[in-house]
């Protein structure tokens, strides 16, 4: 399956690739180079991370088309449970394994002969933000990482719910599981339509109307992008704190990239605070949350490669 929503550059090649984590689960995913590229040579190289619940030819295929013209070697791909990822049942999250995942990619793109060991770096868009830091907690082969409009899901689901809103929460999830045991299977609810919708409805307040203006339309509408998880993943997440050890990630450096008007913007001052120096927060002006997954006019990639660049 393609629909990818933006048409891949001239000059760029996109290679379709399939490797396993270290579950024994594959993973498929994209790379992306020049095609004049000497594979000769040793090269910088970049995994990015789709948004929570997005897949390889959304917001990823931009920034891998992007970054590719600025000379590096890019990897994108479908989380597990996810788009032509492994994992079964699907649409199952898991933030140990969405984690584990970036650390796959490493593993993969260190193999190849053209990529430097030693100049891979992590862009996680939304909520792979989140799980791209808490891979570089731990995995110091990732050289330096960007956060994109980032969201720390393990503090989104908890939100700013009440111990007894949170106790609900649980007991709702928990009760879920019998019945997802009974079925066999568990309950999904997608919460986009099958195929692109010509506008967002008008009685969709905010900022849940955001991401329809995104997922919803023919802007980044993708079948393997329906929206959400199982029901009972929230648990997961729940019981899970992806960014504890944020601080020791430093001396590698860390990019937070916020939209002026971003909804999500205070995920990435509160890590920002968090996290021990080299860091840096870049402020896009003049743009919401979603328009750092595609808005080729928003998205600094120059400011990007230059971070980026610092690896080699």
């Amino acid at each position: 399956m393609s629909g990818h929503i933006l048409e891949l550059s001239s000059n760029i090649e996109r290679k379709r690739v399939v490797y396993k984590n270290r579950y024994g689960m594959d993973i498929v995913g994209e790379l992306y180079y020049k095609a004049d590229m000497n594979l000769d040579s040793r090269h910088s190289a970049l995994i990015v991370g789709a948004p929570y619940g997005g897949v390889k030819e959304q917001g990823p295929c931009v920034y891998g088309n992007e970054l590719a013209k600025k000379g590096f070697v890019v990897l994108t791909f479908d989380q597990s449970f996810m788009g032509e990822s492994g994992g079964f049942p699907r649409h199952v999250s898991s933030p140990d394994i969405f984690t584990e995942n970036f650390s796959a990619a490493v593993d993969y793109l260190g193999l190849l002969p053209f990529v430097d060991r030693e100049a891979i770096g992590v862009i996680g868009i939304c909520g792979s933000g989140g799980f791209a830091l808490s891979a570089a907690q731990c995995d110091t082969r990732i050289k330096a990482v960007a956060a994109v409009s980032m969201y720390d899901m393990s503090a989104a689901v908890r939100g700013n719910m009440s111990r007894e809103e949170i106790q609900a929460v649980k007991e709702r999830c928990s009760m879920q599981r019998w019945m997802d045991a009974e079925h066999g299977y568990p309950e999904y609810v997608p919460s986009f339509p099958e195929q692109p919708l010509p506008q967002v409805p008008e009685d969709i307040p905010e900022p849940g109307a955001e991401w329809f203006r995104f997922y919803a339309v023919k802007r980044g509408h993708h079948p393997n992008a329906r929206g959400g998880f199982t029901t009972t993943s929230d648990l997961a997440m729940m019981n899970f704190r992806l960014l504890d050890y944020i601080d020791e990630i430093s001396p590698r450096p860390i990019l937070f990239v916020v939209g002026d008007r971003a909804h999500s913007r205070f995920f990435s001052e509160n890590a920002y605070a968090k996290a021990a120096e080299p860091k840096e927060i870049y402020v896009v002006e003049d743009a919401e949350h979603i328009d750092l997954y595609d808005r080729r006019d928003r998205i600094p990639f120059d400011k990007l490669a230059e971070f980026f660049h610092r690896m080699a």
